[in-house]
């Protein structure tokens, strides 16, 4: 039965793609011929506003159809017309449907970093290329070793993403760990958390650098899943179990918007203050009492 109820989630979620995608397409080919950036920020807003809808509709059935037990934990203050940089841990595709039921409403229009591969994904990865999302290369640190040149890629990736940032109010998710957590990921890391690998600090660096002043707030989201190894399929077919989101305000430090990523100094201080964050998180997974 649950199965079954997998696939029907399938087709609602097939359904819902196609319906959106089509507008947005074709305004995705308004959006190529558009002559100016004061003119594509118009079309860009079109595009926004239907992929907005297709979360929300998404967020629909979810609730009537799968009925998540998901419980969160918010802090006060959040608005959908300001700008936030969100931090988050990675366990399952799970993750970012989680977030989007919870917050869509609460915050504005979500950016997620995404794998260069994913824009070969059909319908969706011409979406959030269109919606300007940043596709990353993740070169393994061997590579970069031998070419540093080529993370300079990923870097002008971010920028991109946060010159456009600056032009309407925006919600950048970074998972941090670059790919979901599995206990053997872990070991290979000999990643010194019990719950999480090791965080990379890059992207977060860029993104606070480069939004400065108008960034509004960062917040720290904990994805805790009752089950040990959580699987979106299982989610679409209503096996989850009980997940819970808390989501905390960080104060940033001055010295953030004081310095540069490429700063040795400033770099360890970055870390420092990173790994401390993923301590704490850590800490939280490990005795997060269930409700």
């Amino acid at each position: 039965m649950s199965t079954l109820k997998g696939l029907v989630s399938v087709l609602l979620l097939i359904a819902n793609t196609l319906f959106w995608g089509t507008p947005l397409i074709a305004l995705t080919a308004v959006k190529l011929v558009t002559p100016t950036r004061r003119a594509r920020l118009h079309v860009l807003g079109g595009l926004h506003w239907l992929a907005l809808a297709w979360i929300r509709t998404n967020n629909v059935w979810i609730r009537l159809w799968l009925r998540p037990r998901i419980h969160h934990e918010l802090p006060e203050g959040l608005s959908p017309a300001q700008w936030w940089l969100v931090i988050a841990n990675h366990r399952s595709w799970t993750d970012i449907i989680v977030m989007l039921y919870v917050l869509t409403g609460r915050l504005p229009m979500p950016k997620f970093f995404l794998k260069r591969e994913l824009i070969l994904v059909p319908i969706v990865g011409l979406a959030w290329w269109a919606l300007e999302f940043p596709f990353m290369r993740r070169y393994s640190r061997e590579r970069l070793a031998r070419n540093p040149r080529l993370a300079e890629r990923d870097r002008q990736a971010t920028q991109r993403m946060c010159d456009h940032a600056r032009e309407m109010p925006m919600t950048i998710y970074n998972f941090v760990e670059g790919t979901r957590f599995t206990a053997a990921k872990r070991q290979a890391q000999s990643s010194p958390f019990e719950h999480l690998l090791r965080p990379k600090a890059g992207g977060v660096a860029q993104v606070i650098g480069l939004l400065g002043e108008r960034l509004d707030g960062i917040l720290d989201a904990t994805l805790h899943y009752r089950r040990q190894q959580p699987d979106f399929w299982d989610f679409l077919c209503g096996r989850e179990g009980q997940i819970a989101l808390v989501v905390r305000r960080l104060d940033r430090p001055n010295w953030m918007l004081e310095g540069r990523y490429d700063d040795a100094q400033y770099k360890e201080r970055f870390y420092s203050w990173l790994n401390t964050l993923w301590q704490e998180k850590d800490a939280a997974l490990s005795s997060y009492s269930w409700p």
